[in-house]
Parts: structure tokens; sequence; C-alpha cells
């Protein structure tokens, strides 16, 4: 088993987002992106994947460990913090525009037949001449 199974496995069973990993290591003062996240979880055959170093794991663990627990000065309790994720889980589309409440909201939707083309009326004609006849084979 690599390291990066044990990541994705880790990633899934605690349900943490990119940007929550990004945290987890900054507690530990590990800077990454969440680029450089993302192709930790690629498939191995995919031209943008990196193997998940031991560095990476390690420090990952001991955010893990802040995260979860606290520090010795501010005790956590794994359960609640495991909850309060749970419970603040939130769809990303919803979250930006919860972070972003100045964005524009999708207009109305006009009513099915009365568009701006709706006052003209069609030209009748013979949906024969529309066609041009082209012969299949050249003949000499």
């Amino acid at each position: 088993m690599t390291n990066n199974d044990i990541f994705k496995k880790l990633r899934v069973a605690l349900q943490l987002r990119d940007d929550q990993i990004v945290e987890i290591l900054e507690l530990v003062d590990f800077r990454i992106s969440k680029g450089e996240i993302g192709n930790f979880f690629r498939n191995e055959d995919h031209p943008k994947y990196v193997d998940c170093g031991d560095q990476v794991l390690r420090n990952f663990l001991n955010g893990l460990v802040i995260y979860l627990r606290g520090t010795k000065e501010n005790p956590k309790n794994p359960m609640e913090v495991l909850k309060t994720n749970a419970a603040n889980k939130i769809p990303l589309q919803k979250e930006e525009q919860k972070n972003n409440p100045t964005s524009k909201k999708p207009a109305a939707k006009k009513p099915f037949g009365k568009s701006k083309f709706a006052d003209k009326k069609p030209v009748k004609s013979n949906p024969v001449e529309r066609f041009k006849f082209k012969p299949g084979k050249d003949s000499k």
C-alpha cells in the first residue's frame, strides 16, 4: 500500500476536502497548494499523478492529530470535531454564493414560446425547394 493510498483512504474516511487538508498541513507549518494535493489523489495512469512522499504524509498525520485533538493548551474532543465537519458539509456552489453575496443570480426563465421571434410569421415555402439535387457519381 502506497502513501497515496493511505492519504486517499484517510481523506474519504474523515470526509475532508482539499481546502481542509491545506488547513491541516498549515497547522504544522507545511505549505502546499490545492492543485498539488489534487495530484496525489489522481489515478496512477494520469500524466499529472505525483507520488506522495513520506514528508507530506508525515506532516499531514501530525497536523491531523493537532486538528482533531487540539494542542496541550487547548485540547479538543475528536468526535465533536468530526461531527461539526459533517454538520457543516455544504455543496461547493452554495458555499461560494454564501461567501460572495454580491454574485449575480441567474435570470428568471422566460415562458416557453414567447421569444423575440414570436411576432414574425413563418414564410410558407415548399420543403422540396430547399434541397439541391446532387447526383451520386459524375457521369462521363
